[in-house]
């Protein structure tokens, strides 16, 4: 983390000079210790992120695929003559174990057009759907399985 900080630290400055980068090296290990100290930061969390980075970068390109999937889906919709849809309120509760893992559920659909989360409160997500069939079985959602797979390897 600390090195993410710096190379950020870099480029954000746009130039490097001997002043910036002794700043940007206090700087970044003050913020660094600040992490661990009192926001509950652990290398231990580091390396499991780094060991799963395959699954996250795996997640990611799923994430764009159902973005682009759910857009031509909205287009259709749009460009319907028909203009035949039905937009649902839908509740359905998960079982995901983390709290992280929930947020990234409730992220993901509303970044996929066509769906918005309303409400997320413990276990129970309440969607908005722009057409019924957006809001089926979102739980089980190949979002929730990554993230499903996810939780299990943390």
């Amino acid at each position: 983390m600390f090195f993410l900080l710096f190379i950020l630290w870099i480029i954000f400055n746009g130039k490097v000079t001997l002043e910036i980068v002794l700043f940007g090296l206090v700087i970044c290990s003050w913020l660094y210790w600040f992490m661990c100290k009192h926001m509950g930061y652990h290398t231990k969390k580091e390396k499991s992120i780094l060991r799963n980075m395959h699954l996250y970068i795996k997640y990611f390109f799923i994430l764009t695929l159902e973005i682009v999937k759910a857009n031509i889906a909205v287009i259709r919709i749009i460009l319907s003559p028909k203009n035949e849809f039905e937009p649902v309120i839908v509740k359905f509760k998960t079982d995901l174990k983390t709290d992280i893992g929930k947020v990234f559920l409730a992220n993901s659909i509303t970044l996929t057009p066509g769906t918005y989360t309303i409400q997320l409160e413990d276990d129970e997500y309440l969607i908005h759907a722009l057409d019924k069939p957006f809001g089926d079985d979102l739980n089980e959602s190949v979002f929730a399985k990554e993230i499903r797979e996810l939780e299990g390897r943390s």
